[in-house]
C-alpha cells in the first residue's frame, strides 16, 4: 500500500506541473445509464426494476521532446442511484511514456488488453476487472506498473512489473449482479501470499505478425485475479461470501488468422496455481460478407467454442458452450452497429443471450443499447445465482 501511495504522489504531482505547459489535450466522455431488471432479485435487500447512473471519463493528454515522451491521466467516476458499492472513483490510466526507436517505457498506472476471441479472453490477464460497473468483465481497474517494450523484426517483447495488487469491486448487498442473493464481503478477503495486496507480479509477452497470422505469446506470475469465496459471517452473523486470492502462474496464446473474409481466432491458456494445474481454451471463427444486398452494411457471423478441463469443477460458466452471434455495421455516418447473439450450454439446457448496439447521434453524442438474458439455468450450474439478473441497458453518452 504504501509503494502505490508513493507512486501516486509522484504522479500527481508530474500531473500539475505539466498542466502549466502547453501542447496539451483535454478528451472523454460523460454519460447518462438506465437499467431494467424485469424479475424480482433473489434477496429482499436487492432493489427492484429501474436503476439509473451517471459516469464520467476524461482523459488528459501532453506531449513533449518532440512527441518521444507523453503523459496520460484518465479518471473515472461513476454515482449509482441504489448501490452504493458501484458509486466508485478509479484511476485508469496516470502514465509517462518514453519512447525511442526500439524501445518504449511506460511508468505509472494503465489498461492494457491482450485476446482475439468475443466471447471471453482467456488471455488477458493485467488488469482486475470492474465488476461493479459491469458483469461482462470488459471494464478494467487501472493497474499499477513498469512496462517496458523491445522493438525488434522479429517481434515485440513487452516486460512488464506490477507492483500492488488490485481487488475486484463487487455489487453491495442492496445491488444486482452478484448471484445467489448472497452478499460478497470485501471486508474479509484473504491472499494466499503473506504479502496480500503488496506481493509483487511480473509478466512478459512476445508478440509478432507472421504473413497472416498475429500471434501473441504471454506467460504471468503473481496473485489470480479471479478469486475463490470461500463462506463466512460478516458483524451481524450472516452468511457472506470472502474472496479468497491464490498465487498463480499461466502461459497464454493467442493467434488470430485473416484469410479473406474469415478471421480465425484462439486463446489458450494453461495454468498453475494451489489447487493444481488446468487448460482452457475458446477458438472460433467470423466469416463476414461484404456490402450485402448492394449496399454498405456489413453482416459477420460470429461462432465459438469455449472449453475449460475442469468441467464441472471449472470456477467458470463456460467449460463446454458453443456461442454464436451475428454482427452488423451500417458503415453509415452514424457508425451504427449491433451484435445479437448467445452462449450455449452442451452439458444442459443452459443458455446466455446478448444484444450490443450503438449509434452515434450527430457529432458528440452516442446512443447505446445492452440487454442480458439467463434462461433455462439448471441448480447444479454455477450460473444459476443469476437466473434472475438478466437486464436492459440504454446509455447516452456526451463525446468531447
Amino acid at each position: 500500500m504504501l509503494l502505490k501511495t508513493r507512486l501516486f504522489i509522484y504522479l500527481f504531482s508530474l500531473f500539475l506541473f505539466i498542466l502549466n505547459v502547453q501542447a496539451s489535450e483535454w478528451s472523454g466522455y460523460m454519460a447518462g445509464e438506465l437499467r431494467y431488471f424485469p424479475d424480482d432479485p433473489l434477496s429482499a435487500d436487492q432493489y427492484e426494476d429501474i436503476n439509473v447512473s451517471f459516469s464520467a471519463q476524461p482523459e488528459f493528454s501532453h506531449e513533449w521532446d518532440d512527441g518521444y515522451q507523453t503523459f496520460t491521466f484518465v479518471p473515472f467516476v461513476r454515482l449509482d442511484q441504489h448501490d452504493k458499492e458501484r458509486t466508485h472513483f478509479d484511476i485508469r490510466e496516470l502514465t509517462w511514456l518514453k519512447a525511442a526507436d526500439n524501445w518504449e517505457l511506460r511508468v505509472g498506472i494503465r489498461k492494457v488488453f491482450w485476446g482475439v476471441t468475443e466471447s471471453q479472453h482467456l488471455v488477458d490477464i493485467i488488469n482486475q476487472s470492474d465488476l461493479v460497473d459491469h458483469p461482462d468483465t470488459e471494464e478494467k481497474l487501472g493497474q499499477p506498473m513498469i512496462n517496458l517494450a523491445l522493438i525488434r523484426d522479429w517481434g515485440t517483447v513487452d516486460l512488464f512489473l506490477l507492483p500492488g495488487f488490485r481487488e475486484r469491486t463487487f455489487s453491495g448487498h442492496e445491488g444486482r449482479l452478484y448471484g445467489n442473493g448472497i452478499a460478497i464481503d470485501t471486508d474479509q478477503t484473504r491472499y494466499q501470499s503473506g504479502a496480500k495486496e503488496n506481493h509483487v507480479d511480473w509478466a512478459l509477452r512476445w508478440e509478432h505478425m507472421l504473413g497472416d497470422s498475429d500471434i501473441g505469446l504471454s506467460h504471468f506470475s503473481g496473485t489470480n485475479r479471479d478469486p475463490r469465496f470461500l463462506p463466512g459471517l460478516d458483524d451481524k452473523d450472516q452468511l457472506v461470501l470472502t474472496p479468497y486470492y491464490e498465487k498463480m502462474h499461466q502461459t497464454g496464446l493467442d493467434i488470430q488468422i485473416t484469410k479473406e473474409d474469415i478471421l480465425w481466432k484462439l486463446e489458450a491458456i494453461s495454468r498453475k496455481g494451489q489447487q493444481g494445474r488446468f487448460t482452457a481454451l475458446t477458438a472460433g471463427l467470423e466469416y463476414s460478407f461484404v456490402g450485402v444486398f448492394e449496399s454498405d452494411a456489413d453482416v459477420g457471423i460470429v461462432t465459438e467454442y469455449l472449453f475449460d478441463d475442469r468441467k464441472d469443477n471449472a470456477a467458470t460458466f463456460f467449460e463446454n458452450d458453443v456461442m454464436l452471434g451475428l454482427r452488423l455495421a451500417l458503415n453509415d455516418v452514424q457508425s451504427t452497429e449491433l451484435l445479437a447473439g448467445g452462449i450455449f450450454d452442451l452439458d444442459s439446457s443452459g443458455s446466455f443471450f446478448l444484444i450490443e448496439g450503438s449509434r452515434r447521434l450527430g457529432e458528440s453524442w452516442k446512443l447505446s443499447l445492452e440487454a442480458y438474458l439467463y434462461a433455462n439455468i439448471p441448480e447444479d450450474d454455477l450460473a444459476y445465482g443469476f437466473r434472475r439478473e438478466g437486464f436492459m441497458q440504454l446509455e447516452l453518452a456526451w463525446y468531447f
